[in-house]
């Protein structure tokens, strides 16, 4: 029986990274079966995206989120390949006469009820510690809009000392501890979290980064 591996991404350029996928058969002769789902952007396409999948196919053995990636340290430039290791819903909260709390902080949500741990999600541990050597582990945030000013962006350095940011990587990881699927995530810098300036992106880059280190990744896993 095959080892049934999901690949998800918002968008289907991202879902390319899979095109060289095909160079794994010989090189290890492993028996698995990757499938791709594109969802759409954002958190809402992703989660209904999802568990309709699953409603249709069943579970898989693994799911892989893909995608490109906006990182908030000089650390990480355009091209680098990450696993994310903990997300969080960054913009779900409320505002107070020029204070932002979580849901946690407003007290609307315990931050220690699953899938929760003080606030966070986490990533499947077993393919983490697996692959925590070949790969960069990464803290995120998840928003509904895409950071591009300075003010947006010293408020969520404060608040979440991010490395990355996405706009649908804490639905994936919530969905999939919800549904007890292993999982893990993936992104590729394409740019600098920043006053949008899209000249200093560089999303060819990181999709072929990501899609060498997708490889590299099952290759290990293989």
């Amino acid at each position: 029986m095959s080892f049934k591996i999901l690949y998800v991404t918002a968008t289907a350029a991202e879902a390319i990274a899979l095109k060289r996928i095909i160079e794994l058969k010989p090189a290890t002769g492993n028996n698995f079966e990757i499938l791709s789902l594109v969802t759409g952007v954002g958190s809402v396409a992703t989660a209904w995206a999802m568990k309709n999948w699953f409603a249709v196919n069943g579970k898989p053995d693994l799911a892989i989120n893909g995608g490109i990636a906006g990182s908030y340290t000089e650390e990480l430039i355009p091209g680098d390949v990450v696993m994310t290791y903990t997300d969080c819903f960054a913009d779900a909260g409320i505002e107070d006469n020029g204070n932002y709390f979580t849901l946690f902080e407003a007290g609307l949500a315990n931050a220690n009820e699953f899938p929760y741990k003080d606030g966070r999600l986490y990533s499947d541990p077993v393919y983490f510690n697996k692959l925590k050597d070949i790969i960069k582990p990464v803290k995120a945030i998840t928003l509904n809009t895409a950071t591009g000013s300075e003010i947006s962006r010293a408020k969520w350095m404060k608040k979440f000392n991010p490395d990355i940011e996405t706009l649908e990587g804490a639905t994936f990881f919530y969905i999939c501890t919800l549904e007890e699927i292993p999982f893990l995530a993936i992104r590729a810098i394409s740019n600098k979290v920043e006053p949008r300036n899209k000249n200093n992106w560089n999303i060819s880059l990181a999709l072929n980064n990501l899609s060498g280190k997708l490889i590299e990744i099952l290759l290990t896993l293989g």
